[in-house]
């Protein structure tokens, strides 16, 4: 719609005739009112719009890492999934207990009676 200044002029009259020298500021005021309101509006749906899109985008990055993770875990023992690095493996988790002393079961001799300071329980029922 490409309104000139003639245009415009016509449609002022028009308005001045119809609606009085009186009431024509104050219509003019509450078709701003309106405009601003509609305008506001529009940029609150185009922000929500802008919101919905940018978590739908979130959630199928998301699905698709997922996806891809899971083919990289289930992938059959000997292969190299996509994403792999072939050869590196998890170190094995530390026990948080320190491990068993030598025993004679294992073809190590004992070196004696074990020191009072020792982590281990005393062995044997004279201890």
């Amino acid at each position: 719609m490409n309104l000139g200044f003639p245009e415009m002029t016509f449609i002022f009259l028009m308005a001045l005739i119809i609606f009085g020298p009186r009431r024509l500021p104050e219509i003019g005021r509450q078709i701003g009112r309106a405009l601003a309101d509609f305008k506001r509006y529009s940029n609150d749906f185009k922000y929500q719009l802008e919101t919905e899109v940018r978590q739908w985008e979130i959630e199928e990055t998301l699905r698709k890492e997922k996806e891809s993770l899971k083919t990289v875990l289930t992938a059959p023992e000997g292969t190299v999934a996509s994403g792999s690095v072939p050869g590196a493996s998890a170190p094995p988790p530390e026990s948080p207990y320190p491990p068993y002393p030598p025993s004679e079961a294992d073809g190590v001799e004992s070196a004696g009676p074990e020191s009072p300071n020792s982590i281990y329980p005393p062995k044997g029922p004279d201890a």
